[in-house]
């Protein structure tokens, strides 16, 4: 089941930024464990879609060339095209995911916070949309919650067993605490190793 977008226009009807992403510890520390996790210190081309307010958009905007994020909710998007302004190599789109998957591909893509609300379909779309986008020797990171979430048929643990399934992807690191899973994926790992030691 695909949680209606109804729910989301309404949560950022009562706030600019619902979850407080930009106040909350633990939503601070999540942000620097996932930019800690990434191998490379630059991309080329990222993606994050389900951007929200822009505060992950903003710290991986330090480590791409051009980065590319989008949000289902018109709101959502205006305060993290506001938020990214200043960054002239950031694209702020206005995408209904998993049907408005961009074109074009990307070396790193961030699927963060989004993945049980699309459902098991929705998700198994944007997973493969993600994987053809992914160029050989990118990388693909999840960062999910791990306790249920009302109205999701899906929890974290589930999201990123189903990121796992993807065929012709290697598990590269993996971080679990009570609340949260991070889990970074590679299409060729021994091309990430070979990049590490030019770099």
């Amino acid at each position: 089941m695909t949680v209606s977008m109804s729910y989301f226009d309404s949560l950022y009807a009562d706030s600019e930024d619902p979850w407080d992403y930009r106040h909350r510890w633990y939503e601070a520390r999540k942000r620097d464990l996932t930019l800690a996790m990434l191998p490379h210190q630059r991309y080329a081309q990222g993606y994050e879609p389900g951007c929200s307010t822009g505060e992950l958009s903003r710290r991986l905007a330090d480590r791409c060339d051009r980065l590319l994020v989008s949000d289902g909710n018109a709101s959502a998007v205006a305060t993290a095209s506001e938020r990214l302004a200043d960054q002239g190599h950031v694209e702020v789109r206005h995408l209904l995911l998993p049907g408005a998957w961009p074109q074009g591909t990307f070396d790193l893509i961030v699927i963060s916070e989004i993945g049980y609300y699309l459902g098991t379909d929705g998700l198994d779309t944007l997973l493969s949309q993600a994987q053809r986008a992914l160029l050989p020797g990118g990388v693909l990171l999840g960062c999910h919650w791990r306790h249920p979430i009302e109205g999701c048929a899906l929890t974290g643990d589930q999201v990123h067993a189903r990121m796992a399934a993807l065929p012709g992807l290697h598990r590269l690191s993996q971080l679990e605490e009570a609340d949260f899973v991070l889990t970074l994926w590679s299409s060729d790992p021994t091309s990430v190793a070979r990049r590490e030691q030019l770099l």
